[in-house]
């Protein structure tokens, strides 16, 4: 199997395998909820936060809150991830089409189509953060102190929005998810393809790559694309928790102004709070979704076989 065949070929044979690599994906509650708490002990002094604001009887509820808004919609489930892979194969072909189609990409390519598949995947996934934030949080001490009502889901959170605020307010924090994604993708893709040529020399070709290298280069393309967003997704996640109304004033006024505000309040420290957390959770989960997709995406349409021999 060269490297044509791994590269979808037809829109079907990305979205079904992207949608089940997608669905081992889910986002952290911690770099929302922990901006308070520092050092490594964060989860678990988010942990007793929710115990005691909650009660034991809540807290599954409480943990899951907002769970249900990134799988509400089919096109929040399935349809990002899937698209993700898909416009990465389009564009790592179309900014360089003079290759053959059975060789890889360019290292340089493979970047630039990550960075482009991040800012195009921003235009989707900014209103479902968004809006998964605010369910998040209403039920904290801050939000109460700034909402009157609470909601009940995520069509419940997103109206209330577009009626408050209009499609700006939707959209609220859309250059700042696009300044984290776009480069956060661009080491995504860069370091899965770096990596697993590393780990299982000629699979760029070939696509005959172990189980296992699929898991360790997705791992740690996940760990490379936290890493280098990780403060700006805490400046993002600070943004969009606000929630403005005719009696309050934002606290923020951009991204600047949050970040010189977050770093005066707290120290730099603040931008790193519960990488630690993020980056291990990201090292599995990736590492499942890189796996997910190429499994899928051999048994579905290629009929082709996995290695299970010692090589990573």
């Amino acid at each position: 199997m060269d490297f044509a065949d791994l590269l979808a070929s037809s829109w079907e044979e990305s979205l079904l395998p992207g949608g089940f690599g997608g669905h081992c994906r889910s986002k952290s509650r911690l770099p929302a909820g922990t901006l308070a708490y520092p050092g490594s002990r964060a989860s678990i002094r988010l942990s007793l936060q929710i115990l005691r604001s909650y009660g034991a009887t809540k807290v599954l509820k409480a943990l899951y809150r907002g769970m249900v808004a990134p799988h509400s919609f089919s096109h929040i489930s399935l349809f990002p991830n899937a698209m993700v892979f898909q416009i990465y194969a389009i564009l790592s072909r179309a900014l360089d089409p003079s290759i053959s189609a059975k060789e890889p990409p360019s290292y340089k390519v493979v970047a630039l189509a990550g960075v482009g598949t991040g800012a195009i995947q921003s235009l989707i996934l900014s209103p479902v953060e968004l809006v998964k934030i605010r369910l998040q949080l209403q039920g904290s001490n801050y939000t109460r102190s700034k909402q009157a009502d609470h909601h009940k889901g995520p069509t419940n959170v997103a109206r209330s929005i577009l009626r408050r605020e209009g499609l700006r307010g939707i959209y609220r924090g859309l250059s700042i998810t696009v300044l984290r994604d776009a480069p956060s993708h661009g080491f995504y893709f860069w370091t899965y393809e770096c990596m697993r040529e590393q780990l299982h020399p000629g699979c760029r070709k070939n696509g005959q790559e172990s189980l296992q290298t699929m898991l360790v280069a997705g791992g740690l393309a996940g760990v490379a694309s936290w890493v280098c967003c990780y403060p700006l997704d805490v400046v993002k996640t600070r943004l969009q928790a606000q929630s403005p109304s005719p009696s309050s004033v934002l606290k923020y006024n951009g991204i600047v102004d949050c970040f010189y505000k977050s770093v005066k309040a707290d120290g730099y420290s603040v931008l790193w709070r519960g990488l630690g957390a993020a980056v291990a959770r990201a090292f599995v989960v990736n590492g499942a979704i890189f796996a997910a997709y190429e499994v899928a995406l051999r048994c579905l349409f290629h009929n082709g076989s996995i290695q299970t021999e010692n090589t990573i």
